[in-house]
């Protein structure tokens, strides 16, 4: 199942090669959520490390990423594992739908000017 988060790049990290030749990249996204903006970390691995290389902080980007789990000597680790991005502000989504259709046929309402308060 895939996900999307939106917000502003706050850092990218440098490509990690490791022994058995995995390749990662993490990068920091800062969300807006309420009254405590959320900094979120998210990896990408292998032939998608390279989405990285034309991104700056700063940047506005949607996100898109599969949660993975895993069990460690009896530990548990969750990681954020994107797959695609997009840059450019998100929150323009809305201008592309239509407004919803304005109801002419509303019935008249009157009010008793008689009101005991």
């Amino acid at each position: 199942m895939a996900y999307t988060l939106s917000g502003k790049v706050k850092l990218i990290q440098d490509p990690q090669t490791f022994n058995s030749g995995f390749t990662k990249r993490e990068m920091v996204v800062i969300v807006e959520d309420g009254k405590y903006p959320q900094e979120i970390n998210l990896e990408f691995v292998q032939d998608k490390v390279s989405l990285l290389d034309n991104l700056q902080p700063g940047q506005d980007v949607t996100v898109t990423f599969d949660i993975r789990g895993r069990e460690y000597n009896g530990r548990y680790f969750n990681n954020l594992q994107a797959w695609k991005v997009e840059t450019g502000s998100s929150d323009d989504s809305y201008m592309n739908q239509e407004p919803p259709a304005f109801d002419n046929n509303v019935p008249e309402v009157s009010f008793d000017d008689d009101i005991p308060f």
